[in-house]
């Protein structure tokens, strides 16, 4: 497989609100570009866990190498980064975009723009992509092509005038995403005698090879046989096969500046893979690793139990299994008078609780209980000395206590005029406290400081019934 020159090659996300057609889209390039034949086609191929196949979101980032022959008869290769769009996995979404040098702004022609396309695409302006609007669902009774695209320009900012058409169902206007992502999203730059920088986007565990390694090359090359250094986690490894996703894997010598596919280095846990780590070479390494690294935090904590305590050492193996493919899980054990013995887990945030939950209970079988998700308190005592409360039972006698702090976060809430009372009395019955009110085009935006521990509880479902 040759390697084209580096002013052929695109590197792009995919950036939508849940349900707006983005999984559809990658199919439709895929197919288009002859990725998988029409018999190993189905729905949803970049989707392979049951779960996101379900639910209709994407939790692990995934990445698929697309030839494709442009009007201008010249090869390209595109590489398509299928990131999750949900607010937990913000930091992974962030790597990924990072990884690229363009983004699809996809919008549902008949929906408009919704919060997780406004929440991804600020974070795509961040990493200065260049934005492509792509207004997907144009074969619908209901689509509004011309309201979506003022919409668009109104509440982002983004010129949509020459926004691209298309329906990823039935297949109209595909070329013209195609055509718009070669002439309009940048090359990646990149020196192929530099020494070797490139970023770990993600990471996952396979039975076979172990810890597989998804990668976007920026400088020098990265080959087989080639030991390697993590530059965040200090740890060197041998690179022992370089590949790429069309969408099956496929073994390639080595992978140039602007590249993305994977690599394997007999790394045994995940856990030793960090997301935004810089990978160099360990005889010339790089002079200084890229930006944005950040140790992923868990927020939102509850306590998982087996209902019949026989089962704990499954729940055990299941958990730890689990913890394999997923870094940002943490657990330990913990006791409870009531409950027996089971594990106190940690989590990016509600949609990531629920799902490992769902995980645990299909994949292994488990009956479990969970209890109420709740934060981590930090105390400071009269002693000096500084303690973290994960549990209501371990508090010390008040006496002790000098200060209580609680976790915080930092909510925009996009609402139309009419249920604006409605969410700023949401927001001020949780202890919130309004930070700005604005309005965009025909929507309110408000802006609050609120405390965690009053969100991770039933804040989403109550906001959205008051939302309808």
């Amino acid at each position: 497989m040759t390697t084209p020159p580096i002013s052929r090659i695109r590197n792009f996300s995919v950036v939508a609100h849940i349900d707006h057609g983005k999984s559809t889209l990658s199919d439709r390039l895929i197919q288009v570009t002859g990725g998988l034949s029409a018999r190993e086609m189905r729905e949803q191929v970049l989707d392979n866990m049951e779960i996101e196949q379900e639910r209709g979101i994407t939790i692990k980032a995934q990445t698929v190498r697309l030839n494709y022959r442009a009007k201008d008869g010249l090869d390209y290769v595109l590489n398509l980064m299928d990131t999750p769009g949900h607010v937990d996995f913000a930091y992974e979404v962030s790597r990924s975009l990072a990884a690229c040098e363009g983004s699809l702004l996809v919008v549902d022609a008949s929906q408009g723009v919704e919060a997780q396309t406004l929440a991804n695409v600020y974070q795509a302006i961040d990493n200065n992509h260049e934005i492509v609007p792509v207004l997907n669902k144009i074969d619908l009774p209901a689509a509004e092509p011309e309201r979506v695209k003022a919409q668009i320009e109104e509440v982002i900012g983004l010129d949509a005038s020459d926004a691209v058409e298309c329906s990823a169902k039935s297949g109209l206007g595909i070329e013209d995403v195609l055509e718009a992502i070669v002439t309009r999203l940048p090359p990646p730059k990149g020196e192929a005698n530099a020494p070797l920088k490139a970023m770990l986007v993600d990471a996952w565990y396979d039975p076979y090879l172990g810890v597989v390694l998804l990668v976007r090359v920026f400088d020098g090359t990265l080959k087989a046989g080639q030991r390697v250094k993590f530059m965040q986690n200090g740890t060197a490894h041998l690179v022992d096969r370089v590949g790429v996703f069309l969408p099956k894997n496929t073994p390639v010598e080595s992978l140039g500046p602007g590249e993305v596919g994977f690599i394997t280095a007999q790394i045994k846990e995940v856990a030793h893979a960090a997301v935004g780590d810089t990978i160099t070479d360990e005889k010339k390494p790089t002079a200084e690793p890229l930006k944005g690294f950040k140790d992923v935090q868990s927020v939102v904590f509850c306590g998982l139990f087996p209902t019949d305590a026989a089962d704990f050492e499954d729940l055990r193996a299941a958990i730890a299994r689990l913890r394999l493919n997923d870094a940002s899980f943490n657990y330990e054990m913990e006791s409870s008078a009531a409950l027996g013995f089971g594990f106190r887990c940690g989590f990016l945030g509600l949609l990531h609780l629920e799902i490992i939950q769902e995980r645990l209970s299909r994949e292994f079988n488990l009956d479990l209980i969970a209890t109420a998700p709740s934060v981590v308190y930090r105390m400071k005592l009269r002693d000096g000395s500084e303690i973290e409360l994960h549990n209501p039972a371990d508090m010390p006698d008040v006496m002790q206590i000098l200060e209580i702090s609680e976790p915080w976060i930092k909510a925009t809430i996009f609402t139309p005029d009419e249920y604006l009372g409605g969410v700023i009395k949401l927001c001020q019955d949780r202890r919130g406290e309004q930070k700005e009110l604005s309005y965009v085009g025909s929507r309110a935006m408000v802006v609050y400081d609120l405390p965690l521990n009053e969100v991770v509880f039933d804040f989403y479902d109550r906001l959205k019934s008051i939302s309808k």
